[in-house]
């Protein structure tokens, strides 16, 4: 049974990788070759499609963080603390390259590396949230305290999301508005931009759910052998 399992889990991996390949290089065609270019901001702009879908995908990363820390305290399994942990990981990668493209998008249209601007300020602020939660997790005096403190931050961290969304809405910011979710007002874009930041939203879907299973995998083998050499340990004595 547990091998049928594992075999099944593998080809899942396989297919869920192969769609993910082919998707995101489709995507990518439709970025540099169908996508129009900007009159205003030129080639520059493309970055958008690849920009906006990974900040999406932070969000979500954090989200299932919320979801699995608050499932932990609830439940106390390593289940829900393994997917917390692994989305965490996921997330911190994720919101770490929104960071960077936001700057290469910065220089040539705002002239500047980074300005401390509501949207940057509170996106850097939950790059350091996360991190500080991997912190936790790899300081704490023991695994069990490290889970539990953890996951008050994921939970807590986690109201840094919306404060991110909103905050061209909030403060005043020289930020482009937002073009998904509740703020996105209707034919902001292009029908042929839309679509293809549709398919660069699913593609970036595939990828992440793709590397959180990964990571899960590998933190789950990860558990298995600190559980075999504290057996060990005893055994010995």
């Amino acid at each position: 049974m547990l091998d049928f399992n594992s075999a099944k889990r593998s080809l899942f991996s396989y297919v869920l990788a192969g769609l993910a390949i082919v998707l995101m290089t489709f995507n990518l065609l439709l970025i540099f070759i169908v996508a129009p270019t900007d009159a205003v901001l030129g080639d520059i702009q493309r970055i958008f499609y690849i920009h906006v879908p990974i900040a999406v995908m932070s969000f979500l990363a954090f989200f299932v963080v919320c979801i699995g820390s608050i499932m932990y305290l609830i439940r106390r399994t390593s289940y829900w603390d393994r997917l917390a942990h692994s989305a965490a990981e996921v997330g911190v990668v994720f919101v770490t390259i929104t960071l960077l493209t936001g700057v290469v998008w910065a220089r040539p249209v705002w002239g500047v590396w980074w300005t401390w601007e509501p949207r940057l300020t509170t996106t850097l602020i939950l790059w350091l949230i996360y991190v500080a939660y991997l912190m936790v997790r790899s300081y704490a005096p023991n695994r069990s305290q490290g889970s539990l403190y953890a996951a008050a931050i994921g939970i807590v961290g986690f109201v840094d999301v919306p404060i991110v969304y909103y905050s061209v809405q909030w403060w005043r910011s020289i930020h482009p508005a937002a073009v998904v979710g509740p703020l996105a007002e209707s034919g902001s874009l292009e029908p042929i931009m839309r679509n293809i930041l549709l398919v660069s939203l699913v593609a970036f879907v595939l990828v992440f759910v793709w590397l959180l299973q990964q990571k899960m995998a590998i933190q789950k083998a990860s558990d298995l052998l600190i559980s075999i050499s504290h057996i060990s340990d005893r055994t010995r004595v």
